[in-house]
């Protein structure tokens, strides 16, 4: 079984990236074959600063390494180092009906989030599609807000094998409880593009200091709260033993604990919670040739697999 995820080096990862992709991408290292890439050509869409697309690509291999990846398990490498990815998306895109993109959700949200109208925003899938096609991919592992993607690649495998014969096979998502929606520190769906992110790995006077922000309603210290509609109770119950989760929730039903006794607990679980990860990312820190290593052989890897699959797409279409 050969499974694929991507996670974009759009900023600093955020625990929403942790918890919705890479945590459930570490455990499925060890059920088969596992490619997991760095997405800078999709963060193109968005990122226009070169440095800063090159710094943040590598800063995101060395957190997923930090954050458990283990590179002799699982192959882990840079988007635009398998070219290739690219010249399938335009085959791809020569088949793709406009409707099946015009109904993607999200390129809806992020014109909704103020993001500019381009061409790259409004072909994510087809590109995203040829991230997955392009490996004999058998499972992705996404949350529940990217399912339409994979339904959108399987209808483009169908589309290219009814018109050139059987080329790829179809991908199956894999949605687990770990890769529901985070929330972010407005309640809305944690995302960079946002501003409503709690990094990993930033410093503790920071992760406070966005912890304490989290917007909540107006409800006094005394009164009875919804842990189900609440952030905070949300994003404890991801860090929290199953105990303590409990006990927050009485307290919350209860009444008489303030939202800011909440953040502070919050707050200090999820200090707690990423401290190994920390001392992790600073024992590979120690070695400076590790990341790049790691995505030079990864890079190896993914061209061996991605030369296979396009030499029998070229040849399919007639290009050779």
């Amino acid at each position: 079984m050969r499974i694929l995820s991507g996670i974009q080096p759009s900023g600093a990862l955020h625990i929403g990236n942790y918890f919705g992709m890479m945590r459930p991408a570490v455990a499925l290292q060890t059920e088969g074959e596992a490619l997991y890439f760095v997405a800078d050509y999709h963060a193109l869409t968005s990122l226009r600063d070169p440095e800063m697309l090159r710094a943040n690509s590598r800063r995101v291999a060395l957190d997923f390494l930090a954050c458990g990846l283990n590179a002799d398990r699982a192959t882990l490498f840079r988007h635009s180092d398998v070219p290739q990815v690219t010249e399938l998306a335009w085959i791809l895109s020569t088949v793709a009906p406009m409707g099946l993109l015009e109904r993607a959700h999200s390129y809806k949200d992020k014109l909704a989030r103020g993001m500019s109208p381009n061409v790259g925003l409004f072909s994510y899938p087809i590109l995203m599609a040829a991230d997955i096609l392009i490996y004999d991919s058998d499972v992705v592992p996404v949350g529940k807000d990217q399912k339409q993607h994979i339904e959108i690649t399987r209808d483009l495998a169908v589309k290219m094998n009814e018109t050139y014969g059987q080329i790829f096979k179809l991908p199956e998502p894999r949605i687990q409880p770990t890769t529901e929606t985070v929330p972010g520190i407005d309640g809305q769906k944690m995302s960079k593009s946002y501003g409503n992110n709690i990094d990993i790995f930033g410093d503790e006077k920071e992760m406070r200091k966005r912890v304490m922000s989290i917007v909540t309603d107006s409800l006094a210290v005394d009164a009875p709260k919804d842990p189900a509609t609440s952030t905070i109770f949300q994003l404890y119950s991801l860090v929290a033993s199953k105990d303590e989760t409990v006990d927050m929730r009485e307290r919350f039903v209860k009444g008489g604990t303030g939202y800011g006794d909440f953040k502070k607990q919050l707050f200090e679980k999820l200090w707690e919670y990423f401290a190994p990860m920390r001392k992790r990312r600073e024992e590979i820190l120690k070695d400076k040739s590790y990341v790049d290593d790691v995505l030079a052989r990864g890079a190896k890897r993914a061209n061996e697999i991605a030369n296979q699959v396009m030499d029998r797409v070229r040849k399919a279409v007639g290009l050779r």
